[in-house]
């Protein structure tokens, strides 16, 4: 969930681990949209609040994300970011996914965290309604009960155009995963050990 306090070191290692991921076949998901790094609040139990300002965030939250903005998908976070909006979770506030779109700069497919978390409040169509209408491109509903995917099915709606072009661009990041020799990873792996343990 966090690969570090440092947005330049937490950046470089996004940006390989993308890099590996997708020279492997595997569209990465970025996650969680704008940042969830600085609650210890649990999504699936609560809803957590982020009380930073907007230098703040925009100096260390966004940083990694920015870094990473040219992926093609990524997952919102169920939280509040107060110095943009106190009153909706970023999944469900169009002033918290404009931040995604245009300071972090993220056009790629973005997709809810699961509409099921206790983050969330009402019915599963308002759960579902309100992130569609925020602008998010799909709705996440990983519950896998049939009646309750009818339901997020019929709230979510058609996919908008433009939804429609960043899944197509999404799908045609995968890529035929480069060859792998096993030994030659566990040699690597090895040597870099053997280098970390003996200095």
């Amino acid at each position: 969930r966090c690969y570090g306090s440092d947005p330049a070191q937490v950046s470089a290692i996004c940006v390989a681990v993308a890099r590996g991921y997708l020279a492997e076949g595997v569209l990465p998901v970025v996650k969680h949209m704008p940042g969830h790094g600085r609650t210890t609040v649990d999504a699936h139990h609560d809803l957590p609040t982020v009380t930073a300002s907007r230098d703040q965030l925009a100096a260390l939250d966004f940083a990694p994300f920015r870094a990473v903005n040219d992926l093609p998908m990524a997952m919102t976070g169920h939280l509040i970011f107060t110095a943009y909006d106190d009153k909706h979770p970023a999944t469900q506030s169009a002033t918290m996914i404009r931040v995604i779109r245009d300071e972090i700069g993220f056009d790629g497919l973005l997709m809810t965290d699961d509409l099921n978390m206790q983050a969330l409040t009402g019915d599963l169509s308002q759960r579902t309604g309100r992130p569609m209408a925020a602008g998010c491109d799909i709705a996440l509903h990983c519950k896998g009960d049939l009646a309750e995917m009818q339901m997020v099915a019929a709230a979510a709606g058609v996919m908008t155009p433009a939804a429609r072009l960043r899944a197509t661009r999404a799908l045609q990041a995968r890529q035929i995963p480069d060859p792998i020799d096993i030994a030659d990873l566990i040699a690597d792996f090895s040597a870099l050990m053997a280098e970390k343990i003996h200095g």
